[in-house]
């Protein structure tokens, strides 16, 4: 059986391609997850995490690694079939893991049905399941609204003699959201997947959902027009006002999530960055009221956040102060298969594990990358070896996501455990340290860390839904807060200095866990702790004690 989504410690982030090949043919797949689902929970060295997440599994041709689907309701050969998945779905529930599936709502491959027929006829049924416009009266693309992957976001089709809308890559046309019909269909994919059995659901760029139907110029920034003098220019260099975030967004989600509210202990989390054409709070409040009980957006703030303890106070504590406790589940994601690994990206192995304790112990519902449970780092991949082809279609190749995508790293030796044969990225140096098998028995590995952590979690509900306090003085190198859940107090304190660093608690108390969970530091007899270079701890209060002991 599922677990509730309130007593889930966290949610894993399995990129199948790179997770376990059980075919020997290179590649990730279902049968290879099923394979290592003790890993993830039911053994007593499990990394102990509660629900997994899957990157897209459905049927595609593979342009953006399955974000571009020609079948929303089976699952791509590469990856096994429909019965491996419903296999996968009892085996995971039967260790309490709740699993979750990538949706991709705004796009499809130009290979789905649909999109075959909607470019015959400019009549038909399908004829508007996609967003297709005349030439503009001068010729050329009827506006300036740009991909995110570079050029504009329009591809002429000889066969309508129009041009469909593809916000990112051509191969991924934008499905027609004002079209009743096809909210229809996606309401009835979501469905589909809900009664097989599935507990929750990542939606993928739904910021796009919901365009301007007047189809106007998104406008250049006010210091680029100025430079640019009227020219066109690159995707940052507009205010995306017309082609994204408009006004039918909440209620085509709301529409989406009624669907989830029809089924027990199911949620849907919506994949969004904000920017900066409207207000933090607008963007986080807004996603948040489509349907609190069963939707919550990802918060991606601390991929992009400077390693300071200022900078992370403050995004912190300013989003907590967004939210109602009461109705908002936060959900924070350090990293993921877009972005750079959090060792390679933060500065090094000891930044990292400061990331995973802060991450770890805020409120919510926390995303953990497969691999960083390890320290992976980002494993550098040669020209001749790219996969991704937003490298080749942007025109730079240092755009690449493949060097946080490859294989996870089992073991020492050929292929690192993860398959037979060749992977399809290659494998780097950091294998030698950087694998389970290695890890798996040491005190004070990465993989240790993370599994005190998540078993800290399970155990002690304050970690999931305590208040959020943040502490002290606001200081350049150390972030301190507070989590409250009735008359439990625990301390947090993290120290993002290269040098030792003096912390004030305001009561006495036991160190729970540390960034090195064998070499705690000491409290003093007037509730100081000198935290060394990077090493944070969460601290028990000794006059509000917590009600379980993690060592019992």
């Amino acid at each position: 059986m599922s677990l509730s989504w309130r007593d889930v410690n966290a949610i894993y982030q399995i990129y199948p391609r790179s997770f376990m090949d059980a075919n020997n043919d290179g590649v990730g797949d279902i049968r290879g997850v099923i394979d290592r689902l003790d890993y993830i929970k039911g053994q007593k060295d499990s990394l102990d995490i509660d629900a997994i997440w899957f990157s897209p599994i459905f049927p595609s041709p593979m342009a953006d690694m399955g974000y571009d689907v020609s079948d929303y309701c089976d699952i791509d050969p590469l990856f096994g079939t429909l019965d491996d998945f419903k296999e996968l779905i009892e085996k995971a529930h039967a260790r309490n893991i709740n699993v979750m599936i990538d949706f991709v709502p705004n796009h499809t491959s130009d290979q789905h049905e649909w999109f075959k027929e909607s470019r015959k006829s400019r009549k038909g049924p399908y004829a508007e399941y996609y967003t297709w416009r005349d030439p503009a009266p001068g010729g050329g693309p009827p506006n300036n609204w740009l991909s995110i992957f570079g050029g504009s976001a329009w591809e002429y089709d000889d066969g309508r003699n129009q041009y469909y809308l593809h916000t990112f890559l051509a191969a991924q046309p934008d499905l027609n959201w004002d079209n009743p019909m096809v909210r229809d269909e996606m309401k009835r994919v979501v469905r589909f997947w809900l009664d097989l059995g599935i507990d929750g659901i990542r939606a993928d760029a739904v910021r796009w959902l919901s365009k301007d139907p007047k189809f106007r110029n998104d406008p250049l920034t006010e210091i680029v027009r100025k430079a640019m003098d009227g020219t066109e220019g690159e995707y940052n260099h507009y205010i995306h006002k017309y082609s994204r975030f408009w006004k039918n967004l909440f209620p085509y989600l709301r529409e989406l999530t009624d669907v989830v509210a029809e089924y027990d202990n199911r949620i849907m989390i919506f994949e969004d960055y904000p920017d900066a054409n409207y207000s933090t709070k607008e963007q986080y409040l807004g996603f948040y009221g489509v349907n609190p009980k069963v939707a919550m957006p990802f918060n991606f703030e601390g991929v992009w956040t400077d390693f300071y303890a200022d900078a992370f106070r403050t995004f912190i504590t300013e989003f907590q102060g967004m939210l109602d406790p009461d109705e908002h589940t936060p959900v924070y994601c350090f990293g993921n298969h877009d972005q750079s690994r959090l060792v390679s990206r933060m500065g090094g192995d000891e930044q990292a594990r400061l990331m995973a304790l802060l991450l770890l112990s805020l409120p919510g519902l926390p995303t953990v990358y497969y691999g960083d449970e390890l320290g992976m780092p980002n494993t550098p991949v040669k020209q001749e070896d790219i996969q991704d082809l937003r490298a080749f279609t942007s025109g730079d190749i240092d755009s690449t996501r493949d060097p946080e995508r490859t294989p996870m790293q089992w073991q020492t030796g050929q292929y690192a455990g993860f398959s037979k044969a060749k992977p399809w990225l290659p494998l780097g140096e950091s294998v030698r340290h950087h694998n389970v098998e290695t890890q798996q028995h040491e005190a004070d590995s990465f993989l240790s860390l993370y599994r005190r952590l998540l078993r800290m979690r399970s155990r002690y509900e304050i970690l999931r839904t305590g208040t959020y306090e943040a502490i002290g003085e606001l200081e350049a190198d150390v972030f301190s807060y507070a989590r409250w859940l009735g008359d439990q107090h625990i301390y947090v304190a993290l120290n993002f200095g290269r040098l030792d660093n003096t912390v004030k608690l305001p009561h006495k108390g036991r160190i729970l866990c540390c960034t090195h969970p064998v070499d705690y530091p000491e409290i003093a007899e007037d509730g100081t702790i000198m935290l060394r270079p990077f090493e944070g701890v969460i601290v028990e209060c000794s006059e509000h004690p917590l009600k379980k002991d993690l060592d019992e």
